[in-house]
């Protein structure tokens, strides 16, 4: 009777276990969706790419350093090493290189390229490196998010800058590299979501801070303090703290694949509150796109079937 009670236990979790890292995932992406509209807001105006990732890292390590703390003894060190390999990917490089891609093309520009192409190079390199191999429906749901964002990204094209928007989009595409090899190590780094996100916020201060505030690019002094009081809360707060908690959860209960795939909705949350906020309204055929976008992202987030018993 025990061992029928332990063996139902599973089967009873699983489904809650499931539907929250949903929940975590969307949380997620409801957070990163805003990020590209409140950051290309003060990209136009005062702060420069540099202040974001210094309010970014610097605010986040400073929110997330107290809970970090109380469980630091309990990382083993491989998992310490493995925690600078993460900040090398979700840290100051990710963050500079889709400030800059942001800078040099539109909140919908990078919206439609980063998020969207992170779970396709995911899937590649969870196959050709892990030997994780997607089934037919999500290598179809790649191609589908694939077209969507080429789609998109002609439409957004800045014309007349055509070296800006090549050096646009490979910031972007680079962004969208380092954030696959994040959602693909962060399962098997050894650490908590908390202690994944303080210690990706701690060594990217740690490296960045000091070249920041030794080069004089600084431009918090000439910004009012809402602009930055805002961004501080936004960026260190939401995005370092509860976005990464959030997306690290849910890669734990329901997998890369799935999660990254989620997160690819991004494109469609931005677009949706750039009308508001940025004033950018989505023509009939970047319309198209999204939806070819949402269509690859049901399919490549589908679960892999379990094997099949043998009893």
């Amino acid at each position: 009777m025990q061992a029928s009670v332990e063996t139902m236990l599973p089967r009873a979790t699983a489904p809650r276990r499931r539907w929250l890292g949903y929940a975590l995932a969307f949380a997620a992406l409801a957070i990163w969706s805003g990020w590209f509209a409140v950051t290309r807001l003060s990209l136009t105006r005062e702060l420069g790419v540099y202040d974001i990732a210094a309010l970014r890292l610097g605010v986040g390590a400073l929110v997330l350093l107290p809970a970090f703390l109380r469980s630091a003894r309990s990382i083993p060190p491989r998992a310490w090493r493995e925690g600078a390999v993460l900040s090398a990917c979700w840290g100051a490089p990710f963050v500079l290189l889709l400030s800059w891609g942001i800078q040099l093309s539109s909140a919908a520009h990078a919206a439609a390229i980063t998020p969207s192409m992170m779970p396709v190079f995911a899937g590649v390199i969870g196959w050709a490196v892990l030997r994780d191999r997607p089934g037919p429906l999500r290598w179809l749901g790649f191609a589908l998010i694939s077209a969507g964002v080429i789609a998109l990204s002609a439409t957004l094209s800045t014309p007349g800058r055509p070296w800006d928007a090549w050096t646009g989009n490979a910031a972007l595409l680079a962004a969208a590299g380092l954030w696959a090899v994040y959602t693909l190590r962060v399962r098997r780094a050894g650490l908590t979501p908390l202690q994944a996100a303080a210690l990706v916020c701690l060594y990217s201060s740690a490296a960045y801070l000091p070249v920041y505030a030794l080069s004089g690019v600084s431009r918090l002094g000439l910004a009012p303090w809402p602009e930055v009081a805002l961004q501080a809360l936004y960026q260190g707060a939401l995005v370092s703290g509860v976005s990464i908690i959030a997306y690290n959860r849910a890669i734990a209960l329901i997998g890369p694949g799935a999660a990254s795939a989620i997160v690819s909705l991004v494109p469609v949350m931005a677009t949706l509150l750039a009308i508001p906020v940025l004033g950018e309204r989505p023509t009939a055929f970047t319309t198209v796109a999204v939806v070819v976008i949402v269509a690859g992202v049901l399919l490549a987030a589908r679960a892999p079937k379990p094997p099949a018993s043998t009893r």
